[in-house]
């Protein structure tokens, strides 16, 4: 009898595990929202009751997406070294079969580190400098205001 319930575990387990990770990122993403939104509300209410300029509502609350900058490199890394130990890995045993299987991911490791290398660096300082030029609009907009009263 016992012997029967370890498929059907199996089972449960091998479906419910892949479609609770999902249902605990979306948890864990609004709960952080939540809480973000809880600070930045208190801030607005304590630059109201000073009588300061309200700071504006950061983006990353309204879209839920973090204003990080994207870059090819970190991806085409590490593309192209698990493609590469997938190769080594299968050359060490001897079997040529799954060489193929490594220049996949091999390739494209190559593909990014290509585009990072061509046009990606581009892309990057010109996000760069964009940030830096809001970050200093926004500085000088609170440093025009002067201290605070209380």
């Amino acid at each position: 009898m016992l012997s029967d319930l370890v498929p059907i575990f199996g089972i449960i387990f091998a479906v419910g595990l892949p479609l609770s990770i999902p249902i605990v990122y979306i948890a864990l993403n609004y709960r952080k929202r939540k809480r973000l939104m809880e600070l930045s509300h208190a801030e607005r209410m304590a630059a109201i009751e000073r009588g300061m300029e309200v700071p504006p509502l950061p983006l990353e609350l309204i879209d839920g997406q973090s204003r990080r900058r994207r870059s090819s490199l970190l991806p085409g890394l590490v593309w192209f070294f698990i493609g590469l130990a997938m190769v080594a890995g299968s050359m060490s045993i001897g079997d040529e079969l799954p060489v193929v299987f490594g220049l996949v991911p091999l390739g494209i490791g190559l593909a990014y580190l290509i585009y990072y290398g061509i046009e990606g660096r581009h892309v990057e300082a010109r996000q760069l400098e964009q940030e830096l030029r809001e970050r200093a609009e926004r500085n000088g907009r609170y440093s025009q205001q002067g201290p605070a009263t209380l």
